[in-house]
């Protein structure tokens, strides 16, 4: 029985497109298409980036993302191993014992459901970008200005076209050219999650004469 990461494999190399251009067209680094088609789900930290990826891959190829989905959550959940301590009687519980015991399992439940809330919240909002440097807007004497800033680093960073890569820290720098007067820069940043956010920062270079 094929996998999800093997359908998907078979389907791209029948196209002929190399992992690269997938990358380029769905802004998702091929590093995770690659663990995506080796069913390698640890290289992941959570798994609803994997659905948004196999999901938006699926789409790119031509392929049903809700059988896709299907076929992971089969291979997900195969893999899972729960083991359940033996339950013990209430009989000999008492009722304090009892009293602890619900609370504590509703503490565990609030737990889950505040953390799976959060993981949504992440899935469906767009990446964030911070900007480290510079600090100040305008400038005198400099020809340019190197721009420091910080994101998701499964993220994917376009500055004027231009592919930039973040470290395993999610910093990325870009040297911006200035000229006298205003300088637009536009920050293109496409989460693992397909959304998208665009950043415009302005950099004011004056004549100091």
């Amino acid at each position: 029985m094929l996998t999800v990461g093997e359908i998907l494999l078979s389907a791209r190399e029948k196209q002929g497109i190399q992992l690269p251009e997938v990358e380029k067209q769905i802004k998702v680094r091929a590093k995770f298409l690659q663990a995506i088609e080796e069913n390698n789900w640890n290289f992941f930290s959570s798994k609803i980036y994997i659905t948004g990826i196999i999901k938006n891959y699926s789409q790119h190829l031509g392929l049903d993302p809700k059988k896709m989905l299907a076929f992971f959550r089969r291979d997900y959940e195969r893999k899972e191993e729960v083991k359940f301590k033996t339950r013990v009687p209430s009989k000999y519980l008492t009722p304090e014992t009892k009293r602890v015991a619900i609370a504590i399992l509703s503490m565990i439940v609030i737990f889950f459901g505040l953390y799976f809330g959060y993981q949504l919240k992440l899935f469906f909002s767009p990446p964030t970008l911070t900007v480290l440097s510079p600090k100040t807007t305008t400038f005198t004497i400099e020809d340019r200005v190197r721009f420091i800033g910080k994101t998701e680093k499964d993220a994917a960073v376009t500055i004027f076209g231009e592919r930039v890569y973040q470290d395993k820290n999610g910093v990325f720098t870009y040297d911006f050219p200035l000229k006298t007067g205003k300088n637009e820069l536009v920050i293109e940043i496409i989460g693992a999650n397909g959304k998208k956010t665009t950043i415009q920062k302005t950099y004011t270079k004056t004549n100091p004469f």
